[in-house]
Order: structure tokens, then sequence, then C-alpha cells
């Protein structure tokens, strides 16, 4: 019974996603998030290569080009989470940047995990391929399911609202692989078997297509700017200035600043005009001094 529930969300799986692109056309998103467009497009087209051949009964054809499309996939999937993290960093091009610094070295370790990890299990039954894609795999979902919780966290300092499309994506990617990681668990421990995983992983991915839907079909809602965006700000500001610095010697002008902070307390030179009634005064106060000292008596030795 499973395997037939499992088979119809297979079939139902194509039919939302076409659904999806649907509205997504509607509301132009694919010029917004033309990544995660073309992993929906190429969920499709999967669909049509891998539901022939497995109705076909050619296994081992379908467990080649289940794999590749898998490898495919995850890739694309990579690339969608550094499309969000590029729309939530739009305003702050320094951090922007250093995300996607970050990213790139993330992808590297990944690759390098995945080729260590398959050199070093001799004795599994997997070949090469299938482990490599199944690390993978699992380094993806741990990034999806990091991207929904930096999210939920730092969205107020960021601006992001809950109703913007970024956070939508980011919660359909998010939810599914906290499922497949949980079910992966299970897996091992072997508290469920392989048709209950798949059926659960199917019904997760299916939940994922409706909060796509919905986010895509609701109208997108302008970036929050509360006080807490100050924050983000002097993450900017500070990453700037590391980036950019003003001289060569740049520990100079870093203390210079670092004085002139200090001394920005003390009390403000007084104005030019200030100054010219200062001087005034004193003049005027030394005058009546000298009127004074000049109508009083002198005594007889100093008068001579």
């Amino acid at each position: 019974m499973n395997s037939n529930i499992q088979l119809a969300l297979w079939v139902v799986h194509p039919i939302l996603e076409l659904l999806l692109i649907g509205a997504m056309l509607w509301r132009r998103l694919q010029r917004s998030f033309p990544v995660f467009f073309a992993y929906i497009v190429f969920q499709v087209l999967n669909f049509l290569v891998l539901f022939p051949i497995y109705r076909a009964g050619s296994t081992a054809a379908y467990f080649d080009a289940y794999w590749i499309s898998k490898a495919i996939s995850l890739a694309i999937g990579f690339k969608v989470i550094h499309e969000v993290f590029l729309d939530v960093f739009r305003p702050y091009h320094t951090l922007k940047d250093l995300g996607t610094v970050l990213f790139k070295w993330a992808a590297l370790v990944m690759v390098l995990v995945a080729i260590v990890v398959t050199a070093s299990s001799q004795g599994s039954i997997d070949s090469p391929l299938v482990q490599a894609i199944i690390i993978g795999q699992r380094c993806v979902r741990v990034i999806q399911c990091g991207l929904i919780l930096f999210l939920l966290l730092f969205s107020g300092y960021l601006g992001v609202s809950w109703r913007q499309h970024s956070f939508g994506i980011a919660l359909g990617l998010g939810g599914f692989a906290t499922v497949d990681l949980v079910g992966m668990a299970l897996f091992s421990g072997g508290q469920i078997r392989p048709h209950m995983l798949s059926l659960i992983n199917a019904i997760a991915y299916s939940l994922a297509i409706f909060v796509w839907i919905g986010y895509a079909s609701w109208k997108t809602t302008p970036r929050n700017a509360p006080a807490n965006m100050r924050m983000s700000q002097r993450w900017e500001q500070g990453l700037g200035d590391l980036r950019n610095p003003i001289g060569e010697d740049s520990l100079i002008p870093m203390f210079e600043r670092m004085v002139d902070r200090a001394f920005s307390h003390s009390p403000a030179e007084p104005a030019p005009e200030q100054k010219d009634e200062q001087r005034v005064t004193k003049l005027t106060v030394a005058g009546k001094a000298v009127a004074s000292f000049s109508s009083r008596k002198l005594p007889t030795d100093v008068a001579r």
C-alpha cells in the first residue's frame, strides 16, 4: 500500500510543480529567482525521463538515471540556497560578497568531504558515485536547515518579512530538509523501512510545493525597517572599512579616528565671533583696570 501511495504522490508532484511554474510566471518571479525556477523545471523534466524508465522495468537504466539526476538536483539545490542568501542580503553589498565567498568554500569542503568519506568506506555495498551523492545530499540538507534557522533568528535584524518570497523558498527547503534528515537518522537506526522513508519524503516534498505555490501566489511585501537593522548596517560598515582601508598604513588612520572620537566628548572650541567677543571683553576689563590704577594717588617717590 505504501508503494501505491508513493507512486501516486510521484505522479502528483509534477502536476503541483506545473502549478508552481504557472504561479511564478504570473508573478514574474522567474526574473527574481531564476535558479529556483530552473530547479522546479528540472524536477518536471526529471519526472518525464525517470517515470517511463521505471514503468519499462529497466532496473540498471533507472538506477543510473536516478543517481545522475540526483546529483544534478543537489547541485541546483545548493545554488538555490545561494540565490536566497543573495536576495536576503541585497541591501548589504559587502555582506553579500562575503556570503558568496563563504558559499564557494562550503561547496569545496562538501566535495572534499564526499571524496574522503567515499574513499575511506571500502566495505560498503554502494558504488562510490552513490556514496558521494548521499554524503553531498546530507551536507546540502544541513545547509538548508541552517538557512531557515538563520532567517528565523535574524529576520528582524535584516528587515526580512515572513511574507517575502525568499523566506517562503527557504521555508519549503528547510522543512523538507529537516524531515529528510530525521528520516535518514531513523532509517540508519533501523526504526523505519525504506518504503516508509520514501513515503515520508514524498509527503514532505508535496507540502513544500504547496508552501511554494502559496508564496508565489501572494504579492511581495517591502522590507521592514526596524531599529534593529542598525546592527546589520554596522556590520556592513565594519566590513566595508576592513575591505577598503584609507591608506597603506591603515592602523594610523584607525588610531587617529579613535583619538578624534575620544576628544569629541570634550567642550567644543568657540566660534570666531565668540573669540572676538571674548577679546573685546578682555580689552575692556584691562582698560578699566588701567583707568582705576591711574586715578589713584601715587606715592611721592614714584612721582619723581
